[in-house]
């Protein structure tokens, strides 16, 4: 059997995000390093859960023999969001399950938002903590979008327009809006309804356009701007160019200063968010 290695000086905390369909270790290098964060994805197998994909990522990736100081696992599950000062925490368990169905049984979890008055609740797969808790006790869980609303919340003021953001991650859609300090919308759309399971960039540009209408904004004065893994990007920002006169598309090289992080290819925007602005 190999040896565990001793603690390395350079990795000393560790960011496990998953998702539905995807799972990433990521290892913050301290000291101001040109590289100062490691992105490992992980190749999911199909046909197994994800918690068993994690016990295999345990014995194979190099990254997970080292130990950590502080472990952060952001999960990326269907978010129920709820005013804070509705937020009771007895009946969350009762209130998500009747919305999100299918994840009875999960651990239910959630992140507060104070400077939001809003509190995000998802949802946390048992025999995954329970894997994560077996190899580092004393992880942090927290709701893999929260750097992003903390981000373009503080971003929408920048100018008196109104502003529609929509991020895409895991052939999904989170569509939302904020009003001074709370959201003024937030919902979540699907776009993995296509024969090979990829994101339906027809079904965004429907949604879209359905909850711009929805808050009554206007097309020659308010904006919507677009983040993440856009499917169909040119043809889909084309289409909404149609309609509305500032769609844009954020570049996180440009909105982040060039910060080293934003060169790592295919690290989600959650992550990268979080990394820059050192907050989840």
């Amino acid at each position: 059997m190999t040896d565990i290695p001793a603690p390395h000086p350079d990795k000393l905390r560790l960011t496990i995000r998953v998702g539905s369909r995807s799972l990433s270790f990521s290892s913050v290098t301290p000291g101001g390093t040109a590289h100062p964060v490691t992105f490992k994805p992980y190749t999911v197998k199909n046909g197994i859960s994800m918690a068993a994909n994690l016990r295999e990522a345990f014995k194979t990736a190099d990254l997970l023999a080292y130990t950590f100081q502080h472990v952060l696992v952001m999960v990326d599950s269907p978010v129920l969001m709820i005013p804070l000062d509705l937020f009771e925490s007895e009946n969350l368990e009762e209130l998500y399950c009747h919305s999100f169905p299918k994840y009875e049984g999960h651990l239910i979890a959630h992140t507060l938002l104070p400077e939001l008055n809003a509190v995000a609740v998802y949802s946390i797969n048992k025999d995954f903590k329970l894997v994560v808790t077996d190899h580092y006790p004393e992880a942090d869980f927290c709701c893999a979008l929260a750097p992003v609303w903390r981000y373009l919340h503080q971003r929408s003021f920048m100018s008196r327009r109104r502003k529609l953001y929509g991020y895409f991650h895991e052939c999904s859609l989170d569509v939302f809006s904020f009003t001074q300090n709370r959201f003024r919308f937030c919902n979540s759309f699907d776009l993995s309804q296509t024969p090979l399971g990829s994101a339906n960039a027809h079904d965004a540009l429907y949604y879209l356009l359905c909850v711009w209408k929805q808050l009554a904004l206007k097309p020659e004065f308010d904006e919507l701007h677009l983040v993440g893994d856009i499917p169909d990007k040119d043809w889909l920002t084309g289409e909404l160019r149609q309609y509305l006169q500032r769609a844009y598309v954020i570049i996180p090289a440009s909105d982040f200063n060039r910060a080293p992080v934003t060169r790592i290819h295919d690290m989600p925007f959650d992550l990268v968010t979080m990394f820059v602005r050192g907050r989840v």
